[in-house]
This record gives structure tokens, C-alpha cells and sequence, in this order.
């Protein structure tokens, strides 16, 4: 059965159910925040950066810019935002109604933005799905992208503790593959913060929570009772996209001693040379 739930394009919505990748299709059935600790976890990662009139903001693959309308209510010097996908480019360019707005096309690794031209970066439940390698280039994009003295705000998936051993990361990483349809390469808290460190920024705050991304309580509260009842509605009459959500959700529960999510604020030291 098709799904039909957005006015808008979603990425992967040519794909076939079976195939597509599983934000984009929690996204069809009508699912907005996909971020794996929620609305609660965004909020304190925009608090956390103190987003100011002064500050001029990057944002790297916003998805559906739910989290860009929270980051213009700061009301900041400007706000640019970097999609690689062109649908979910159209949905966040809705959001964007003032000429110091903007959605461009590019990479997180490689935007083509001028260097230090931004106080503040961040980027959501992205970096969890890169390979090491392009973790740490999108981090040094970021780093790159900011002035000295900015910040650079992360949110991202991550497993508990942080002395799991290798063989079990190695299992859930897989598992996770095969329910979400990507590659999908989560980081201890510990590594997360290494992963900053070692790309020169100053760790300055952090926060984690549960990843309950599909039970029913976090499904109210992300979206609302309305959302929430119209998210299961489409979830019960669609008989593929059912099997894939209970697939993923099933996943989540197995694993759900070791998966949570964290926020990370780095900032760029004010000593290094523009």
C-alpha cells in the first residue's frame, strides 16, 4: 500500500517501503521528530548554545527543520542551513520566510560556507550514521565553519557504558543496520566527547537520555496526542510499514540497557588564528 501522509516531498518516498530508510519512513507515516532523544534533548542542546540576536547559525542536515523553527525563535543574525537532499531542502525552506534565512545545498563535511563565518554549528542525529572517517570530517568542518570563541552543538545516538565491550557494539551496530536500512555506527558517551577532543574543540556541556524514540509515552510528548494517534493510525493500516516500525521498535527494546542519546556543546578555543 502507498503512504500518503505528507503535502510535502520526503526523501526516500520513491523507494518501496521494504527499502527505505527508517527516519524516512517514520517520517511518512506522519512521524516529525526523529531525533533520538527527542523534543526534550533538542530543547536543552538550543539552550545550551545561548543562541543570541548576534549569533549568525549553522545547521547542518536539519531533515524536516523541526529543529530549525526552534533555533528562529532565538531570532538569530542569520540562520543557514545545509541539506544534501533536495526534498528535505524544499520542506525546511517552508520554515524560512526572512532573507537572513536560507537553505543551501551541500555536505556537512563539506559546505563550501566561508570559514569562520558562524558563532554557532550544529547538527543532529547525523554523525551517528558516518563511517569514522567522516565523523571526524564533519566535526572538522564544524571547527572550521565557527569563529573562535563559537559553539558547536551535537545530538546523537549513543551506547551505555562506556566500557562495552567491542563484540556488543559490534552486534547492535549490526542489528540497528538491518532494522533501519543504514548504516548506523553509534559512539559511546566517552568516545562522542574523544571524538570532539580530538578535532580541538572544548567539551563545555553534556546531557543524555533514555532512546525511547518509539514508545508510546515519547510519542505523545514529541508529537502530541493528535501527532501521536495519527502516527499509530498510519502505522496500523499499512501492513509493510507496520512490519518495519515493530521491526525497528523490537530492536530498540532488545538493546534498550545500551542505547541512549546524548547532547554535546564543544566550544572553539578563542586563541586559535582565523
Amino acid at each position: 500500500m502507498p503512504l500518503n501522509v505528507q503535502t510535502m516531498p520526503i526523501p526516500g518516498e520513491a523507494l518501496k517501503v521494504e527499502k527505505m530508510p527508517g527516519h524516512w519512513l517514520l517520517a511518512q507515516l506522519g512521524k516529525r521528530v526523529l531525533r533520538p532523544g527527542g523534543r526534550q534533548l533538542t530543547d536543552q542542546m538550543i539552550e545550551a548554545l545561548h543562541i543570541r540576536s548576534s549569533d549568525d547559525v549553522v545547521e547542518l542536515a536539519p531533515g524536516l527543520g523541526e529543529t530549525a523553527r526552534r533555533t528562529l525563535k532565538q531570532k538569530p543574525a542569520s540562520y543557514t542551513a545545509v541539506e544534501r537532499d533536495k526534498d528535505a531542502a524544499a520542506t525546511v525552506r517552508k520554515y524560512l520566510p526572512e532573507p537572513n534565512q536560507r537553505c543551501v545545498m551541500g555536505l556537512a563535511e563539506d559546505t563550501k560556507l566561508p570559514s569562520a563565518s558562524a558563532t554557532v554549528v550544529y547538527g543532529e542525529a547525523m554523525l551517528s550514521m558516518q563511517t569514522p572517517q567522516k565523523k571526524a570530517e564533519i566535526v572538522q568542518e564544524a571547527f572550521r565553519l565557527l569563529k573562535p570563541g563559537g559553539r558547536y552543538g551535537i545530538h546523537e545516538l549513543c551506547l551505555v557504558p562506556n566500557d562495552l565491550n567491542e563484540d556488543t557494539k559490534g552486534e547492535i551496530q549490526d542489528e540497528l543496520a538491518r532494522a533501519i536500512h543504514h548504516g548506523t555506527r553509534p559512539l559511546t558517551t566517552f568516545e562522542w566527547q574523544q571524538l570532539l577532543y580530538t578535532e580541538g574543540f572544548q567539551v563545555q556541556a553534556q546531557a543524555q537520555a533514555p532512546m525511547n524514540l518509539l514508545e508510546p509515552w515519547r510519542l505523545i510528548r514529541d508529537e502530541g496526542l493528535v501527532g501521536a494517534l495519527r502516527f499509530v493510525w498510519n502505522v496500523a493500516h499499512n501492513r509493510e510499514a507496520r512490519q518495519r516500525v515493530l521491526g525497528m521498535r523490537r530492536v530498540f527494546h532488545k538493546y534498550r540497557k545500551h542505547l541512549a542519546a546524548v547532547m554535546l556543546i564543544g566550544t572553539k578555543p578563542e586563541d586559535v588564528p582565523q
